[in-house]
């Protein structure tokens, strides 16, 4: 591919990545292979030239823009050497117009930003929030094996940060890719041998997996969720970890989760909710176009509904654990002040994790402080 084709293959998926944000549709890194996978002509470098551009521009955006060629102009405003592969070619863009609408540069959308500054967010936390994150991953211990050279994260002694681009494909069953932040959260359940552990919203297993080594094959996790195809994938990551014989996948119904789980009496409840995902938009920038007021309300209702869910599963004495990968407090500390006022007796336990600072009822760990994911979390104690 010419220069010049780079340029237009990066506009023409910008065009599906803004329309796909839009409408609710596939994530970037899903539409960027699709494209290559239907353009065998293109090599590595051109694949790897595109991909560069189009993250570029998207972490270069705050607004979505109105079309990919509004996108990659706002780029070629300051790099001439792009800006010359507007150049008419057979397989290129058309030449740049004297007063064509270029997309505006800025971290976040404009209403985001007012939210995250009422949560204590400021500036320099708001830009690492789209700056390029690292590769993490956690060690099982319960496998012998190879380990992929890496960085030991201090504090998380199964922990390794790995050069970008690792291939973890020889080490399966050996490590899984996790976050710093998400290892460090699921270690507020505070789970131990003999304990009977409910991973509420468990999706694929990623926190399953990091809670089994904790039980030391003594003990129970019950994974359960709502979607029947990311629960699919969780029993054979567990076989392949070796924790098979601790885990019961429970799927559950929507707004019936309460009969799934009648008789749950669990030690500790894990509510990994679904949130905004503001506290890893380094690995999906484009995210930041998609979340909106009306869609933030919905999440915080859920949110409240299954830390309900989960606080009917909590025996007495026992721990209910809010994590959500996001740093506004309408997801974080407010839903746990909101929780304490519906549930006399309940507390919030103070915490000590190897990252993050006390935030009001919990710990929240941050990019630019933390090197990690966001993530608040809190540890709500029940009355015996």
């Amino acid at each position: 591919m010419t220069p010049a084709a780079r340029t237009q293959a990066a506009i023409d998926l910008l065009d599906a990545i803004t329309q796909a944000a839009r409408e609710g549709g596939a994530a970037a890194d899903t539409l960027i292979s699709r494209y290559f996978a239907a353009r065998r002509y293109a090599g590595s470098k051109d694949r790897r030239s595109v991909r560069e551009l189009v993250y570029a521009a998207i972490r270069a955006l705050g607004e979505r823009p109105q079309s990919g060629r509004a996108a990659m102009l706002a780029l070629a405003a300051k790099d001439a050497v792009l800006a010359a592969t507007f150049d008419g070619s057979a397989h290129g863009p058309a030449p740049i117009g004297a007063s064509e609408p270029m997309a505006a540069e800025g971290l976040h959308p404009r209403w985001f930003e007012q939210a995250l500054a009422a949560s204590g967010i400021d500036a320099a936390e708001q830009a690492a929030l789209v700056e390029r994150a690292p590769l993490d991953v956690r060690i099982n211990r319960l496998r012998d094996g190879e380990l992929p050279a890496g960085e030991p994260i201090p504090g998380l002694p199964d922990a390794l940060r790995l050069p970008a681009g690792t291939d973890l494909t020889p080490f399966a069953g050996r490590v899984e890719a996790q976050d710093a932040g998400s290892q460090t959260v699921t270690l507020a359940t505070g789970a131990a041998p003999g304990m009977t552990v409910l991973d509420l919203c468990a999706g694929a297993g990623g926190k399953t997996l990091a809670l089994a080594p904790m039980l030391a094959k003594v003990g129970q996790i019950v994974a359960a969720d709502v979607d029947r195809a990311r629960l699919s994938r969780l029993m054979p990551r567990a076989e392949a970890a070796g924790v098979a014989d601790l885990v019961e996948t429970r799927l559950m119904n929507p707004g019936q989760e309460r009969e799934t789980l009648a008789d749950v009496a669990a030690d500790v409840v894990l509510v990994d909710a679904p949130c905004s995902g503001t506290g890893t938009w380094r690995r999906n920038p484009e995210a930041r176009w998609r979340l909106t007021p009306a869609r933030l309300e919905r999440l915080v209702a859920t949110q409240r509904h299954l830390l309900a869910v989960g606080a009917a599963c909590v025996r007495p004495g026992g721990a209910l654990v809010h994590v959500v990968c996001s740093l506004l407090d309408a997801e974080g500390a407010d839903q746990v002040d909101a929780f304490l006022a519906d549930h006399p007796g309940w507390i919030a336990e103070p915490l000590s994790l190897p990252l993050g600072r006390t935030h009001r009822g919990g710990v929240r760990l941050t990019p630019a402080h933390d090197g990690s994911d966001g993530f608040f979390v809190a540890r709500l104690r029940a009355p015996c």
